[in-house]
C-alpha cells in the first residue's frame, strides 16, 4: 500500500522491498537447500560405485553427479552476471550453514590473518588443483571431501568468528573471488543514496549484514550477497537496474589479488584443469617419460599405490593414477597458467606501460590491476564453458545428441571476446584521449590473449 504524498517506487526497489518482506520464506527455501545437498552429498558416498550402464533415472551417484557438475555449479556461475550473488544470498547452502553457525557460536573477533586479501585466489587455486587430482568430477568420495570439506571449514569459522555472520563467505570461501568478479557484471545493484542517510530523521533498528558490508559506504555489486535485509534501510539503500559494465569503469582500482585470480587463475589453471584430460599431449609426454624410466629400471613413479585422497585410486572400476600421472598432470596445470594466465598478465603489464599516466614506485600495479577488470568477461566465460563440458559429457552418457555445443560454445567465446575488447578499450580510454596509444595497448591486450583463446579453440576443434 502505498502512502499518500510518498512517491511511487519502481519496480527493482519493491523486488528488493520483497525480500527484505519475505525473510521467513527465504529461511525456508534456504534450509530446504541443504536438505537436498546433504542428500547428494552424503548419500552416494555409501552406495557402491556405478557401471557404464547407470543412468541419471536409475542411479544416486550419477543423479548427483550431474545435479553438481552438470548444472549446479556452471548455472550459479552463469547466475552471477546474470542476478548479481542471489546464490549466495538466498540459496547457497554453505552460506545459510555458517551463518547458522555464527549465530550458536562463540562470536570470537575477526584476527588478521584471515582478513589477507590473497585468500580467495590461493583457496580457487589450491581447490581447482587437488579436485583434478582425485577427479572431483567423477568420484562421490571426492566430491564429500571437497565439498564436505569446505562446508565443514565454513561452519567451524562460523561457530568461532562473528556472531550470525557469515565470514568465511567473505575471507575464506574458495569461490568467493570468483563470484565477486563475475557479479560486477550485474545489471542490479543495491544502490546507497549518501544524501537520503544522512538526512534520515527516524530512528531505525540496525541492519544484519551478514557478509559483513559497510552500508553507509557500500559500491558495486561486488560483495553484495543481495539478500534484501538491508532494502530501504533509512530511506536510503534501493534495488536498481545499472549498467553491467558501471563497476568496471567505476573508480573502483581493482586489487593485486584479483588480478592474479583473473590471470594466473581463471585464464591459467582454470584452463589447465579443464583441458588436461582431453589433451594428446600430455598423453604423449607421460608416454615418452613412461618408457624413459623404464628403459632406466626406475618403476615406483609408475605405481598407483596413493590412496584415493592423495591420488585417483579407484581400482574396482579400473581407475587409478600413478605418481607419474599425478605429476604430468600438475606441470601440465602449471604450464597452462604460465603460458595462458602468464601472457595475459605480460600484455597487461605492457599494455599500461603504453598508456600515458603517473607511475610511482606504490602505485606500480594500479593501472595493470584497472585494466585487468576489462578480462572478466572472457575470463569468467572459459570457466563456464569448462564446466559445462562436464554437462555435455553426461548428457551424452545418457544418449542426448550435443551436436549443437560446437557453434554454441564458440558463439560465447566469441561474444565474451568482443564484451572484453570493448571494455579494454573504454578502460585504456581513461587513461589517454589519443586514439593512437589506446590502439597500440589494445593490440598488446589482444595479443596476449591468443594462448588462452587458442587453447579454447584447440579443446572445442581439435580435441
Amino acid at each position: 500500500m502505498t502512502v499518500l504524498g510518498e512517491p511511487k517506487r519502481d519496480w527493482p526497489a519493491r523486488l528488493g522491498d520483497a525480500l527484505r518482506d519475505h525473510q521467513r520464506a527465504i529461511a525456508r527455501i534456504q534450509w530446504l537447500v541443504v536438505l537436498v545437498y546433504a542428500v547428494l552429498l552424503l548419500v552416494p558416498v555409501f552406495l557402491p560405485l556405478p557401471d557404464r550402464s547407470a543412468s541419471v533415472l536409475n542411479n544416486l551417484t550419477v543423479l548427483a553427479q550431474f545435479a553438481f557438475w552438470g548444472v549446479w555449479w556452471p548455472f550459479v556461475l552463469l547466475s552471477m552476471p546474470l542476478l548479481g550473488r542471489t546464490w549466495c544470498g538466498v540459496f547457497c547452502p554453505e552460506g545459510t550453514l555458517t551463518e547458522w553457525a555464527s549465530r550458536h557460536g562463540r562470536g570470537g573477533a575477526i584476527p588478521r590473518w584471515l582478513r589477507w586479501g590473497g585468500w580467495p585466489f590461493v583457496a580457487f587455486a589450491l581447490t581447482t588443483i587437488y579436485g583434478q587430482l582425485i577427479s572431483v568430477y567423477q568420484y562421490p568420495w571426492a566430491v564429500a571431501l571437497i565439498l564436505g570439506g569446505s562446508t565443514v571449514g565454513a561452519m567451524a569459522v562460523g561457530w568461532l568468528y562473528g556472531r550470525e555472520k557469515r565470514v568465511w563467505c567473505r575471507y575464506l570461501c574458495p569461490v568467493n573471488g570468483v563470484f565477486n568478479l563475475l557479479a560486477k557484471l550485474s545489471p542490479w545493484q543495491f544502490q546507497v543514496d549518501a544524501l537520503a542517510w544522512r538526512q534520515a530523521s527516524r530512528r531505525t533498528a540496525g541492519i544484519n549484514c551478514a557478509p559483513l558490508l559497510p552500508l553507509r559506504t557500500m559500491q558495486g555489486a561486488g560483495d553484495c550477497h543481495m539478500c534484501g535485509r538491508c532494502s530501504d534501510y533509512r530511506g536510503a539503500i534501493h534495488l536498481q537496474l545499472r549498467s553491467p559494465e558501471r563497476d568496471i569503469m567505476s573508480d573502483s582500482p581493482g586489487s593485486v589479488w584479483q588480478t592474479l585470480l583473473i590471470t594466473l587463475g581463471l585464464m591459467g589453471l582454470a584452463v589447465g584443469a579443464f583441458l588436461w584430460s582431453a589433451s594428446p599431449w600430455l598423453i604423449a609426454v607421460k608416454q615418452a617419460i613412461a618408457l624413459w624410466l623404464v628403459e632406466h629400471d626406475v618403476v615406483w613413479p609408475l605405481l598407483d599405490t596413493a590412496p584415493w585422497f592423495v591420488l585417483t585410486h579407484y581400482p574396482q572400476v579400473n581407475d587409478s593414477f600413478s605418481w607419474l600421472d599425478g605429476t604430468v598432470i600438475l606441470a601440465f596445470i602449471g604450464a597452462a597458467c604460465l603460458v595462458c594466465g602468464g601472457a595475459a598478465l605480460l600484455s597487461l603489464f605492457l599494455a599500461d606501460r603504453l598508456l600515458p599516466g603517473v607511475r610511482t614506485a606504490g602505485a606500480s600495479w594500479a593501472g595493470v590491476n584497472k585494466l585487468a577488470l576489462g578480462l572478466i568477461p572472457l575470463a569468467g566465460t572459459g570457466v563456464f564453458l569448462g564446466l559445462t563440458a562436464t554437462t555435455l559429457t553426461l548428457l551424452q552418457h545418457e544418449g542426448l545428441s550435443t551436436t549443437w555445443a560446437g557453434p554454441v560454445r564458440l558463439a560465447m567465446l566469441g561474444l565474451a571476446l568482443a564484451w572484453s575488447l570493448r571494455l579494454l578499450w573504454r578502460l585504456t580510454g581513461l587513461r589517454s584521449a589519443g586514439a593512437h596509444p589506446r590502439r597500440v595497448a589494445l593490440a598488446c591486450l589482444a595479443i596476449g590473449l591468443l594462448p588462452f583463446l587458442g587453447a579454447w579453440l584447440l579443446f572445442f576443434l581439435c580435441w
